[in-house]
């Protein structure tokens, strides 16, 4: 099923896309509707573009096992453009006018801070695939869940951790972040470590969530001429910095950039698929994991989709697993009791084994990774590594 990424417009109203898979495609009475507001236009498109279909693809196999609570699942959903006023808007259509039975997360911590209060007011379960954001779980909120292995307040570990272990640190670092609560506390958290190690700060700058144009922020960076730069960004201004690097011929030595480079259907492509190497991020989910259950996810992917998956689509079939394992042990739509028990319990998932602390934050962290050869790779935690060692530098731009 394609996603049409149009805004139709009645009046003031926008229509709800409607997806039934696994039924003849019209809306049912006994259906059970889960509803979500994603930035399916605007400059967050490309994450949930893949994020919407990792719900489908757990939707086809769900309805196939005779549906949720013998219920064929429809998901509802509305599309913010990535505005905050929009996807308030649109979480109180949903739970008010739709009247979906569950809802589940959007994209980005800057949807997911005001979306989830629309949740919480409406003592409504809410379950994020992402945006990880400090301040998203220090409100009180009890029905709120997130569904990657780590937040971002232990996104920068990984990384921190190589770099602290290397026996020849880069002298010089320079730090750019996207104004978003999920990008900017793991770079700062990333720059006082680093200072903490010595490492010299040579240039930080933050920039706004609709920058396009990013090349004086490029030419700024080969000016102060750090060994390190660690970017963060969300996804297509990671590929507008690296272009703009590109256009000037600076490479720096490191280059740690946070969710851009793990959308593995669009990163290679815009940047050249050669260029993607040695890269770091951090990631959630990786195709070759063996936990149960990906293996049978990355096949419908790319047998209903015709493409590879990316960690957008895992994240949001993750929280999809999640919101399936706590109404399956409930037994009915109790919305607290679902809650209660996703408090006290484990639950497996692709991305790993989530367990979550009163807040609603998982107790792990993301693994790091990095591209090698064409493919991204996971190189720590070591008991998670599918490569078997690290590149040290990145190689400069090929033409």
């Amino acid at each position: 099923m394609t996603i049409d990424r149009r805004s139709f417009l009645i009046g003031a109203a926008l229509l709800p896309i409607v997806t039934a898979c696994g039924s003849s495609g019209s809306t049912s009475s006994s259906s059970l509707k889960i509803g979500a507001s994603l930035p399916l236009t605007g400059p967050a498109a490309d994450v949930a573009d893949p994020g919407y279909k990792g719900y489908q693809v757990w939707q086809s196999q769900i309805n196939a096992k005779g549906g949720l609570l013998g219920r064929q699942v429809e998901f509802v959903i509305l599309d913010d453009g990535f505005d905050q006023n929009t996807v308030v808007s649109n979480y109180n259509r949903l739970i008010t006018q739709d009247r979906v039975d569950l809802l589940i997360g959007t994209f980005s911590s800057f949807l997911n801070l005001p979306a989830s209060t629309v949740a919480d007011r409406n003592r409504m379960l809410y379950i994020e695939p992402s945006g990880g954001a400090a301040e998203i779980f220090s409100r009180g909120h009890t029905r709120l869940f997130f569904s990657q292995p780590g937040t971002t307040d232990t996104a920068h570990r990984p990384f921190a951790g190589y770099i602290e272990g290397l026996k020849e640190r880069p002298a010089t670092a320079a730090y750019l972040y996207q104004d978003d609560p999920s990008t900017d506390v793991p770079v700062q958290n990333m720059q006082k470590t680093f200072e903490g190690l010595g490492i010299k700060t040579v240039y930080a700058q933050k920039y706004p969530a609709d920058t396009k144009n990013f090349d004086a922020i490029a030419n700024a960076i080969r000016q102060a001429n750090p060994a390190l730069l660690v970017h963060g960004a969300l996804e297509l201004d990671g590929v507008a910095v690296v272009q703009a690097l590109q256009r000037i011929g600076f490479t720096p030595s490191i280059l740690y950039q946070t969710r851009a480079p793990s959308s593995v259907n669009t990163y290679p492509q815009a940047i050249g698929a050669g260029n993607t190497e040695a890269i770091f991020t951090a990631g959630s989910w990786h195709p070759a994991s063996k936990y149960p259950g990906n293996g049978e996810f990355v096949a419908d992917y790319r047998k209903q989709f015709k493409q590879e998956p990316s960690e957008d689509a895992a994240n949001s079939y993750t929280a999809a697993q999640v919101l399936q394992a706590g109404v399956q042990a409930v037994g009915k739509l109790d919305q607290d009791a679902i809650a209660a028990w996703l408090h006290a319990n484990t639950v497996d998932t692709i991305v790993g084994p989530l367990k979550w602390d009163k807040r609603g934050v998982p107790d792990g962290s993301l693994p790091l990774m990095q591209w090698q050869a064409g493919n991204l790779e996971v190189v720590a935690p070591p008991s998670a590594a599918t490569a078997s060692s690290v590149i040290a530098a990145k190689p400069s731009w090929a033409a």
